[in-house]
């Protein structure tokens, strides 16, 4: 029940300087998290390690406390001091990436791995709770706007940072690290984009912790279980609605094995990869995001019921007719043309996935269906995504015919998706006019 407007509210400015923290924490996460992407041809040699093992290390082993941490965080989120837990998360995740340069064989660099996602599990369920205690309900739309942008904003920096690391490491003969000793550069470049987070990490602490909203009683009928119990009463509704954006995860972490490809096809260097990989990530990502954000609202003020999901679905159709073209280019420069236009279906399906998905969800356990949701969606495509392009180089392609298994990657995951397309829209629009029509 509505006791009144807030009026303890942080200052508007104190409020935004909380957001460009937690903002910034967003950014830094995705350097720490997608670095070792461009880092395996010379992690693989030194460690010696096989594709599988690659695979684990870019999936499963990111993605086990990444993507299941989601509900146990967003639950203490919302009992405890949420700028300490996030302060001890970006600590943390930095801490393990600088770790990583120091690994000196699978299991070592495994548990680094491991421990980068459980830091990072920390930031966005605390951010989310951070940013609605702190702006009025009016005013919320913007900073999260502003926060979720990093998603794109995040990678194409972590890719111009990193390219600038490689290629920077490239011109010295050796490299002395403080208290490490000699080192290479993929150690360096792992110790150099790690250590500057825990600084950032001290800048968190010094945070305020907004005051809390009132918190429902329990006994609501909000809780984990019946929230749970929802999902699966209504699976036929769900589980094709999350096939669309589980798709878009899998083939968007696919292409952590992206500098392997255009290394052992076209003889790219890793940082000339990066390069361009992060401005065209920087050009398209932003403004593809913001366009699907608002050619939904605009079908939807015209009557268009399921204009968010018909969004994703053609998004999922740019993935798939772009996706596999791309890798069987005959050069570089056409295959990354066509990265560039896949780029824009992956950024359509994204930005439209937690609009769609309020449409099909009670308001009492809407917050919690969303972090059901960011699970699935980060499981499938941790666990799916650059595992099977490992699994197909190692036992059907081969290594150096990775091209071949970046092909069929998109269409052995997205073609099902497009076919089951009139009844993923037409089981949302039924959920939607039934939760409707209830309210």
């Amino acid at each position: 029940m509505q006791t009144g407007q807030r009026t303890d509210y942080p200052s508007p400015a104190y409020a935004w300087y909380m957001v460009i923290l937690l903002t910034i924490a967003y950014v830094f996460s995705f350097v720490d998290r997608y670095v070792l992407g461009l880092l395996i041809e010379p992690i693989k040699a030194d460690l010696e390690l096989t594709d599988t093992q690659i695979g684990l290390l870019l999936g499963p082993a990111f993605a086990i406390f990444y993507a299941t941490m989601g509900l146990p965080l967003g639950w203490l989120a919302d009992r405890k001091r949420r700028t300490w837990i996030v302060g001890f998360g970006v600590a943390l995740w930095s801490a393990a990436t600088a770790a990583s340069g120091l690994a000196k064989n699978f299991t070592h660099m495994f548990l680094a791995r491991m421990s980068i996602g459980v830091g990072e599990a920390t930031l966005s369920p605390c951010t989310m709770s951070m940013i609605s205690d702190s702006f009025p309900k009016e005013r919320r739309a913007k900073p999260i706007a502003f926060y979720t942008m990093a998603l794109s904003v995040g990678a194409g920096l972590a890719s111009l940072l990193s390219a600038g690391v490689l290629a920077w490491a490239k011109t010295v003969d050796q490299i002395h690290f403080p208290l490490v000793g000699e080192v290479t550069a993929w150690q360096f470049t792992f110790l150099v984009v790690g250590l500057p987070g825990l600084l950032l990490a001290l800048l968190m602490f010094t945070l305020r912790e907004p005051a809390r909203e009132v918190q429902p009683t329990p006994g609501d009928g909000n809780n984990l279980n019946d929230m749970l119990r929802h999902v699966f009463s209504h699976w036929r509704t769900f589980l094709p609605f999350l096939a669309v954006f589980c798709f878009m995860t899998v083939l968007a972490y696919s292409q952590g094995w992206g500098a392997a490809l255009f290394m052992r096809t076209w003889g790219w260097e890793a940082s000339q990869y990066a390069t361009v990989n992060g401005v065209i990530l920087l050009a398209v990502g932003p403004a593809t995001v913001n366009f699907a954000g608002w050619l939904s609202d605009h079908w939807t003020a015209r009557g268009m019921e399921d204009a968010p999901l018909r969004i994703a679905l053609i998004g999922v159709a740019i993935m798939v007719v772009t996706a596999v073209p791309a890798p069987l280019m005959p050069n570089a420069w056409a295959a990354m043309a066509f990265f560039g236009l896949n780029t824009i279906g992956i950024a359509m399906t994204s930005a439209v996935g937690v609009t769609a998905l309020l449409n099909i969800c009670p308001a009492a356990i809407r917050a919690q269906v969303v972090a059901f949701y960011y699970m699935c969606i980060s499981l499938a495509g941790l666990m799916l995504g650059p595992t099977t392009i490992a699994f197909l180089n190692d036992h059907v392609f081969g290594a150096d015919m990775i091209r071949y298994s970046m092909a069929l990657l998109p269409a052995l995951y997205g073609i099902p998706v497009l076919l089951m397309s009139r009844l993923i829209l037409r089981r949302f629009v039924e959920r939607s006019r039934a939760l409707e029509a209830a309210a």
